[in-house]
């Protein structure tokens, strides 16, 4: 359903307004906005209107806010009506990727959860990934991650297969700084793949474990985000994103 100009609120209209003049490149990505009265004289509206429409840019992520340098338009603004795969640490941290420090790497037998989501066989051997992601020194989140069989990788997924074994030497708890997380390693790999993914959102706490890990309380508020990435309609890669209350906003992209 089509919605016209003249049934937009105003503030919509204008946050459409600066948004296409984004999209189209007249503030082109990096670049930082005109003064807030230069820009209102610009657009021909009043400074309240103007702030309340930047404000919903910033909180969509199209701007951020530098102190003393201004509003800068990312440098990855969301494109409009259509779901990127992106790894968690690029997603949520507005034109800084966050740094993921790596817990642990191991190989698993498969849960209830891999079972359900990469519908592994019981006795099958699952990479196991566990990860903090980390900006400006505070803990933001903890992800885990799980890959399909090593054999299925290397029948639908094959350079998923051989760099997430190249990837392996070198992040382990101890190397800590310089690890990724497996989604990124799995984009990496598919520049001739094609990813579809699914998420489901649940409010929850974090208990003690994952408290201790992301240096919380154990009965902080959390927000658990569960995804699975496919090729095709097979599953390649399954996991579990823990953002505690303070976390970096999490922008979910939806399209009709």
């Amino acid at each position: 359903m089509a919605v016209s100009g003249q049934r937009r609120r105003p503030v919509v209209a204008l946050y459409e307004r600066i948004a296409d003049a984004v999209h189209d490149g007249t503030y082109p990505p990096g670049s930082t906005l005109p003064s807030e009265p230069k820009l209102a004289a610009e657009l021909g509206v009043s400074r309240p209107a103007l702030r309340e429409a930047l404000l919903l840019l910033q909180e969509d992520g199209v701007l951020t806010v530098r102190r003393g340098v201004g509003r800068t338009v990312n440098d990855r603004p969301p494109r409009r009506g259509f779901e990127h795969v992106q790894p968690l640490e690029e997603l949520i941290g507005a034109g800084t990727p966050l740094r993921v420090r790596a817990l642990l790497r191991t190989v698993e037998e498969p849960t209830d959860f891999t079972t359900q989501h990469l519908l592994a066989p019981a006795r099958a051997e699952l990479r196991f990934w566990e990860s903090v992601l980390t900006g400006e020194g505070t803990a933001a989140a903890l992800s885990h991650e799980w890959a399909a069989p090593d054999e299925l990788l290397d029948r639908v997924h094959p350079e998923f297969a051989r760099a997430l074994r190249e990837a392996e030497p070198g992040t382990t708890a101890e190397a800590g700084g310089g690890a990724v997380s497996m989604l990124s390693v799995l984009v990496g790999a598919s520049r001739e793949t094609a990813l579809s993914a699914h998420s489901g959102i649940t409010a929850t706490l974090l208990g003690r474990r994952r408290g201790e890990q992301l240096r919380r309380p154990a009965d902080t508020p959390a927000v658990l985000v569960t995804q699975v990435v496919r090729v095709g309609e097979t599953p390649v890669l399954a996991a579990k994103h823990m953002l505690p209350t303070g976390a970096p906003a999490l922008p979910v992209l939806q399209s009709h």
